[in-house]
């Protein structure tokens, strides 16, 4: 048939489907509906939408399913006595 291997350059995230997704996403989502007045506040709203999408946003790919969902883990609240 004639196919190959499609060649992606190192550093050329344009060529890398995946990287392409998520800076689409990234953009739609978060950059596009915002105005930043301060780097700090740049930096406060990315951090946020990257939990949300790394621990409660339903991915696809994952059967929708976050891909790092936040474990809360339930700490022993009676006393240890030693």
């Amino acid at each position: 048939m004639g196919a190959k291997t499609a060649y992606i350059e190192p550093g050329s995230p344009w060529e890398n489907g995946y990287c392409e997704s998520f800076n689409a996403r990234f953009r739609d989502e978060l950059l596009d509906g915002e105005t930043f007045y301060s780097l700090k506040e740049a930096q406060i709203l990315i951090e946020q939408w990257r939990k949300h999408y790394n621990t409660k946003r339903p991915h696809s790919a994952l059967g929708y399913r976050p891909p790092a969902p936040e474990t809360i883990i339930q700490m022993d609240r009676s006393p240890v006595m030693h």
